[in-house]
Formats: structure tokens, sequence, C-alpha cells
């Protein structure tokens, strides 16, 4: 596997909150989008990955791999939320967490939130998550237009979280992937102000996946960078 991660303050916010993980030997990538007060969004985002990919690595054997991401997800969950109380300045800090893991010649996804996993694919970019939030709950139930989701101004408030409550409800998927598709992980900082079709372009396009991280990052920073903007990529050839 090959992979390449990038993340950038912008040019609003004072902190970044977002968080990624890469391993190539363990064919794992990860981010995170923290939520809270002052750093308690860093220290969710960070302490979700470090939990997430720690509980993977002693369980990764244990059978359905599917099984043991979300489990690993769910421990996760359970170390950001202690965590949340063992500190005043820390309380009701949270994340979102999605992962996504080459086992067995398959892909296997785990999601909480409102980042993002794309697989682009003879070309194609496809959405594999679902963002859970409620702007797109309302879009789910034909109440609002994709388009008018983008402009609303509630669209950043999330329906599920890591770390806010003792149990989170985590989507769970396994893909088929060829050796000429590219997975891409990123949070709302790059689709918010970007569009499925220049995605598609740039990582379509480019073969230098770190140059390819880098063209999407200063897109999103062109537009305003109003957001922290994490991209990973991966590519399995």
């Amino acid at each position: 596997m090959r992979a390449e991660g990038l993340s950038h303050l912008g040019l609003v916010r004072t902190d970044n909150e977002d968080s990624y993980l890469i391993d190539l030997d363990f064919g794992l990538i990860a981010i995170a989008d923290g939520m809270g007060g002052h750093q308690a969004g860093e220290v969710a985002s960070q302490l979700a990955l470090m939990a997430f990919f720690d509980y993977l690595r002693r369980h990764s054997s244990d059978g359905d791999p599917l099984a043991v991401i979300k489990a690993a997800v769910s421990h996760a969950n359970t170390v950001v939320y202690r965590a949340s109380l063992a500190h005043a300045s820390r309380a009701g800090m949270g994340t979102t967490l999605t992962a996504a893991w080459l086992a067995r010649e398959k892909l296997f996804l785990a999601h909480v939130g409102d980042s993002r996993a794309y697989l682009l694919q003879d070309q194609k970019l496809i959405q594999l998550t679902v963002d859970h939030t409620y702007v797109n709950e309302l879009v789910l139930n034909g109440n609002l237009t994709p388009e008018e989701a983008r402009r609303h101004p509630r669209r950043n408030i999330l329906t599920r979280a890591l770390g806010t409550e003792t149990e989170v409800e985590i989507d769970c998927l396994e893909v088929a992937c060829s050796p000429a598709d590219i997975v891409l992980l990123c949070t709302d900082g790059l689709y918010e102000v970007t569009t499925e079709a220049e995605i598609a372009s740039i990582i379509g396009h480019i073969q230098d996946l770190r140059l390819a991280a880098s063209m999407l990052v200063n897109l999103a920073l062109a537009r305003g960078g109003t957001d922290n903007i994490t991209v990973v990529l991966a590519a399995y050839a």
C-alpha cells in the first residue's frame, strides 16, 4: 500500500483539531476531526486514533476484520469518553473517526461522524460513508436538497460523535477494491468547499499521492480555508 496524508490549520481557525493516522505495514489509514473547548478537540481526535490503533494491533487476528475494526472504534469511544470525565476542561469533548483497513485483500471501513471516505474507481468518485449530521438526515428524509444542505447554517451539527456518550452507533462496510483504486479520507474542511468532480479530477490524474493531497488542501485554502483541512490518500498498487 502507498499512502500520504496532509493536515492544515486553514486560514481562520487558531487550533487544528484534525488528526490522521497512516500505517503502511498494517494497511491502515484513519482520520478524526475533534470538537470541544480549548484544545479539547485536538486531544479527542489524537486520543481516539491512538486508542483505536492500539486495540486493532492487539486484536487484528481475532476473527472477522469487520467485527475487529468495529470493536476498535467502540474501544476508542470508551477511552475518549472516560478522558472527558476526568478533566473539567475536556467535558463534552468528542470527535469523528473514519478508518479504512486493507486486510485479506478487502477494504474494511468503520465510521462515526461527518468526516468522509471516498473510493475513486474507474475515474468515478464514490462516497462510501454517510454523514451523521442533522442536515444530512433532512436530505435523506427528502426535506432538503443536497445543494441546500451545503449552505445550511446547521450543517455541522453532528447526530453521532465518538466520546460524547458511553456507547456510539458505528457504521461498518466491506468493500471490494482493485489495484487501480484510490481511497480518500477527508474532513469537512475539504468537501464543504469543493465539488466531487474537482476532487476526482485531481486524484484521478495525479500519480503522486503527496502532490495530489497538497493540491486538494491548496484548493480548499483558495476557497477560503474556513476550517481545518485534512486529507489522506491511499493506493494499493
